[in-house]
């Protein structure tokens, strides 16, 4: 097999300073056969919701998000491929010899194949997986026998060739936002919340401080420190919020070219958002850091799971923890019935650097929004929010759970989504967006009908049968490491 190994990039292709600038490189994770290994007995401790249809998952719904990225960022790897990129063809696998190799849409197997070449490293990670997994030292040693292609499968999955399980699949890995975050020119890496990810940390550890392609960047790896005292603290005080450092991607947003939005959540705990913010400022990368609290719930799980931008003036959000949310409230009975802890309030506190002993209480979410895109973003235009399920009851939270409010911006205006959620998808159409499905634009950039250098105010829907099981949206299966100033 030819090598995956890709050029470095030089300083200049590390950039990310929000959320809508348009998209030029990004990681990715495409389904493994890790994810047709998880079984209902485990499904919620590797932190599945269901069982998902690994072959119908890739060849009829995440293929189609690899196409649309390529066609948007590396158009020439595409463009004309009609008959080899049919979903399921090899051209989107990246063990295979028709791999499509982008050095703008990365799968991070092949930055893991790619490390795993040099010996030194393949011996320090196959030891520290091996050690994290509790494998018996004769696994250790059958390991060193597999080559990088195979060894980095192995590594995601936990199975060998022949199916065997050593250890549990990471049915996670293809949300790759979580496992870090690139603010401006630094990378944040994350400290996950549950076991079920240790390994992902991990392998992202390595292929962050070893893959060539960030060698420029290793003195801006930003690594949150647990607390200094965590070894002498009880079980009962290390579980506390107070004293555990747990982070998530999906918790931490470039929104602005100097503001970072950081949330608390189910996922990330109040003590890591303060090392984070700190870290920020010491480092001069931003002078604000707006702290969002959110309910702890597994409906909610990260920020990017109840708002996301999608145009400079344009928000998708959760009605019921926006300012509407009292009258979104009155209309759910289900609320009244809630335990206390199920109907937190969501809380929102600024902080600028130099002044973090004044931080300021913005009311809701559209206040926050709004100031962000008029005064951080120079908004001129209205700000307008589109609320998930068009903010009617039970649609909201039905279709929030199905990730309507965690869409991806590939440009100012064009977003890529679930095509399940008909209501919020009828609220774009309100909103002046037009709708489409993601076979049907391909089809029109193959034929010449469109562009996505002029396409403007799109909602690209995405076949989601299978990929909404897994609980995230385009959101979370990226991790942009290059977009536009805007």
């Amino acid at each position: 097999m030819p090598s995956t190994t890709l050029s470095p990039i030089t300083t200049a292709q590390i950039q990310v300073a929000s959320e809508i600038g348009t998209l030029r490189r990004l990681l990715i994770h495409s389904p493994d056969r890790g994810l047709g290994k998880v079984v209902p007995s485990k499904a919620q401790d590797w932190l599945f919701e269901d069982i998902v249809n690994l072959n119908m998952m890739r060849r009829d719904e995440y293929d189609y998000y690899v196409k649309l990225l390529l066609y948007f960022l590396d158009p020439e790897k595409v463009q004309g491929r009609k008959a080899d990129t049919t979903p399921n063809r090899n051209f989107f696998k990246p063990d295979h010899d028709d791999y499509f190799r982008s050095d703008k849409v990365i799968d991070i197997q092949v930055l893991l194949t790619d490390i795993l070449q040099n010996e030194v490293i393949r011996t320090k990670l196959i030891a520290s997986i091996c050690g994290i997994e509790r494998t018996s030292f004769q696994t250790q040693q059958q390991l060193h026998e597999y080559d990088p292609v195979e060894l980095a499968k192995i590594m995601i999955s936990g199975s060998l060739p022949d199916q065997t399980m050593l250890f549990a699949p990471l049915p996670n890995f293809i949300f790759t936002r979580d496992i870090g975050i690139v603010i401006n020119d630094h990378i944040l890496l994350n400290k996950p919340a549950k076991l079920a990810r240790t390994r992902e940390a991990l392998l992202a550890q390595y292929f962050f401080h070893y893959h060539p392609i960030f060698a420029s960047y290793r003195d801006k790896i930003i690594e949150i420190p647990d607390n200094e005292h965590a070894f002498l603290l009880s079980d009962t005080d290390v579980n506390r919020d107070v004293t555990r450092s747990t982070l998530e991607g999906g918790d931490v947003m470039m929104i602005a070219p100097r503001h970072l939005l950081v949330g608390v959540s189910e996922r990330t705990t109040l003590y890591a958002a303060q090392q984070v913010m700190r870290l920020v400022f010491e480092k001069n990368v931003v002078d604000k850091v707006t702290i969002i609290k959110i309910p702890k719930k597994r409906d909610y799980m990260h920020i990017d799971t109840v708002f996301t931008q999608v145009k400079r003036n344009v928000w998708v959000l959760l009605g019921s923890l926006a300012r509407t949310g009292d009258e979104a409230k009155k209309r759910d009975v289900l609320h009244f019935f809630a335990p206390k802890d199920m109907s937190e309030e969501l809380r929102i506190l600024q902080f600028i650097k130099g002044l973090e002993h004044k931080p300021i209480e913005i009311e809701n979410l559209e206040d926050l929004l709004t100031d962000i895109s008029k005064n951080d973003l120079g908004a001129a235009e209205p700000v307008r929010f589109i609320y998930s399920g068009n903010n009617e009851f039970p649609f909201g939270a039905r279709e929030q759970w199905t990730d309507s409010c965690n869409l991806l911006a590939l440009k100012d205006g064009v977003v890529v989504g679930y095509d399940r959620n008909d209501r919020t998808l009828e609220a774009f159409r309100q909103a002046g967006f037009d709708v489409v499905g993601a076979a049907e634009l391909i089809e029109r950039f193959e034929d010449g009908e469109a562009s996505p250098q002029t396409l403007e105010n799109t909602f690209i829907m995405l076949p989601s049968a299978e990929l909404s099981r897994a609980r995230g949206g385009s959101h979370c299966m990226s991790l942009p490491l290059l977009r536009d100033a805007v």
